[in-house]
């Protein structure tokens, strides 16, 4: 039977010297900085490059069309800015007109506050204080009334007092109401001036920004680079115009819903709440804010209130959890904590237009270090996919004596994959991760022991299951369980294993024979021949996993004693040929009649040839799932084999 080939990587330790540190966190102070003090800059690039992600599709499909790409872009860029100068200035006249109408909701609000005081209008700690700020602003804005003019002007000598002198500045001119009118205006039109200009550039230029930016991050392996480039600008286009879309469906509802209601300005609140939305977790709850409060101020009553309220609770959870997931998929691929990080990090640095910027801003840095091996680590800071693969995260649980966290994560994964798989694909990688510690020396006799104690409890805690492909997939509850659950090959799983009954085992299983799994120099390998036998128990074999010491001669007298029909050897920690031979030799010459069977489970790829042989071993397996179906074949009867393949034809 071909070996399983198994791949797994060891983490060698960092070699960073103290000043590769220091120069990093330098480098990164930097270039914090460097965004910080240059936002005037950087805040237009950062939107000329979002807006390019969006458009380039646009682009590209004009160009399937046979159009040239000049006027391609000229066509989308001018479309683009066109809608966004028809949404400001209509957002512009919806919030004037509103502020005109503020004054006329004042008693409406007046009347609602003493409802809900529970008394007359005038009454209560609100209106008292709405009537005081009243008068005090009508006496503020009372003219002052002009003192009689003195028939003789007393000289600063006569009464000590200094003459009142009253400075007042000349009618603006044409020129200064010009000036007052366009300074508000500088800045917005200058930042989209500058927007337009990288956005029109790098639309034209993409193709050589890309090979700019590859040269950059180097260019010793080109084809897989250009294709992660590739990959990366379609995935984030993709993302971002769908999220484009999602959110401004989502402004046009509650636009429509806010105007069938009867709330004023419900324009500008569709839009305000379509651009909301990009903050995450918190935008749809400001969007729906200042609508609740003018329903409040505009009916007598409480139904618009309500209405108002019911369609963004309705609205919002059909958008995120039903439309979100079927237009791009479960997630953004950032974790729930990058994304707090994230809006705080760019509000702290840019202010409002960074909290609006934060996720896409983080998508693009996400899916720059899951291209670039340079930039791996932003992947592993702010990603959603676990830090650690399935076996790491198994090893370091049983690595910490934390037998619970490990058994809850093998459930999950077991709603989807058999026993037999994650015991290969996970645990057995992880005790092979262990295995490379110990044979480092980092890994002492008193931790090994804790992690065979920890195993024995998972696998009591796992002993429910059985081997075989679980009828329906309940899903992943996580990103760890989904990862995990992709990593379990399942395509050799249990599913084709028989489990036997006592009529159709073999008289040497049957009496009392069973199988016994030794292993064979350390706690590791105790470890995979305890998973070996509780598999094997679920197929009908009755086995029982016992330590190196077995080998020596009182567990030499003691096995031979019991006679074994099938005797399992595990290896999985560092070990030579010389010890293998020399303990199937003593198995060999002690009991004649037990079939052997050589668990090489720390290989990686074919097993030795000279091991299998009439003298050493029956057989030589790779995989705990391996070495169940030989030990099938060798319990299982002729007849019951014979019906079994008639089954299977």
């Amino acid at each position: 039977m071909p070996a399983i080939e198994v791949t797994h990587t060891v983490a060698a330790p960092s070699t960073r010297s103290p000043a590769d540190v220091v120069s990093n966190v330098a480098i990164g102070v930097f270039i914090v900085a460097a965004l910080y003090f240059g936002r005037e800059v950087f805040v237009p690039v950062a939107l000329a490059i979002l807006f390019s992600f969006v458009l380039a599709p646009l682009v590209k499909g004009l160009q399937k069309l046979r159009a040239p790409r000049a006027l391609a872009v000229f066509v989308v860029v001018l479309i683009a800015f066109a809608t966004l100068a028809a949404l400001t200035m209509a957002m512009v006249g919806q919030a004037t007109q509103l502020a005109s109408e503020l004054p006329t909701y004042q008693s409406t609000i007046r009347a609602k506050i003493a409802a809900l005081k529970g008394s007359g209008a005038g009454s209560g700690v609100l209106s008292r204080a709405a009537d005081v700020l009243q008068d005090l602003s009508k006496e503020l804005d009372r003219p002052k009334a002009e003192s009689p003019v003195p028939s003789e002007t007393p000289g600063p000598a006569r009464d000590g007092r200094p003459i009142p002198v009253e400075v007042h500045q000349p009618e603006p001119g044409a020129i200064e109401t010009l000036q007052a009118f366009l300074a508000p205006l500088i800045h917005p039109l200058t930042t989209t001036g500058i927007v337009l200009i990288f956005v029109v550039f790098i639309l034209l230029k993409r193709e050589d920004l890309r090979n700019r930016f590859i040269r950059l991050t180097g260019t010793y392996d080109l084809q897989k680079t250009t294709a992660a480039f590739d990959d990366a600008g379609k995935r984030l286009s993709r993302l971002f115009l769908t999220q484009l879309i999602v959110n401004a469906g989502f402004g046009v509802v509650i636009g429509c819903g806010l105007a069938a209601i009867g709330v004023p300005s419900a324009l500008l609140w569709g839009i305000l709440a379509a651009i909301l939305r990009f903050i995450p977790y918190l935008g749809a709850v400001l969007s729906a804010v200042f609508p609740m409060v003018i329903a409040a101020s505009v009916d007598p009553g409480w139904m618009m209130l309500v209405w108002t309220a019911a369609l963004f609770v309705i609205a919002e959870p059909l958008v995120g959890h039903v439309i979100e997931p079927l237009a791009y998929g479960r997630s953004t691929g950032l974790s729930p904590i990058a994304i707090v990080v994230a809006a705080t990090f760019w509000t702290w640095l840019w202010g409002p237009i960074g909290l609006v910027l934060a996720t896409p801003l983080t998508v693009c840095l996400v899916v720059l270090g899951r291209h670039v091996e340079r930039l791996e680590f932003l992947d592993v800071m702010l990603g959603d996919r676990p830090a650690l693969s399935a076996p790491e995260i198994f090893y370091q649980r049983i690595l910490a004596g934390d037998p619970a966290e490990a058994a809850d994560k093998a459930e999950e994964v077991l709603k989807e994959r058999s026993l037999s798989a994650y015991y290969d694909e996970v645990a057995l990688e992880g005790l092979r991760l262990a295995a490379a510690d110990e044979a480092r020396g980092v890994l002492d006799a008193p931790r090994r022991n804790q992690i065979l104690a920890t195993i024995r409890e998972v696998l009591e805690d796992l002993s429910d299951h059985d081997d075989g492909r679980p009828s329906r997939g309940a899903g992943a509850a996580d990103a760890e369980t989904e990862a995990a659950v992709e990593q379990t090959n399942e395509q050799e799983g249990a599913s084709d294993l028989p489990v036997l009954t006592a009529a159709e085992l073999k008289d040497t299983f049957r009496d009392g024979g069973g199988v016994i799994c030794i292993g064979a120099r350390s706690q590791l390998d105790e470890a995979a021949a305890l998973m070996l036998g509780q598999i094997l128990e679920k197929h009908g074999l009755a086995a029982e996993a016992l330590p190196p010491t077995a080998l020596l001669a009182p567990g030499m007298e003691r096995l031979a004693a019991r006679g074994p029909a099938l005797i399992c050897l595990c290896y999985i920690g560092p070990h030579n040929a010389a010890h293998v031979k020399y303990a199937l030799r003593r198995l060999r010459r002690r009991l004649p009649m037990a079939i052997l069977v050589l668990g090489e489970l720390s290989q990686v790829s074919s097993p030795l040839a000279d091991i299998k042989g009439p003298l050493l071993a029956d057989d030589v397996e790779t995989s705990l799932r391996g070495i169940c179906r030989l030990c099938l074949q060798f319990a299982e009867t002729t007849d019951a084999a014979g019906g079994q393949a008639r089954h299977l034809e």
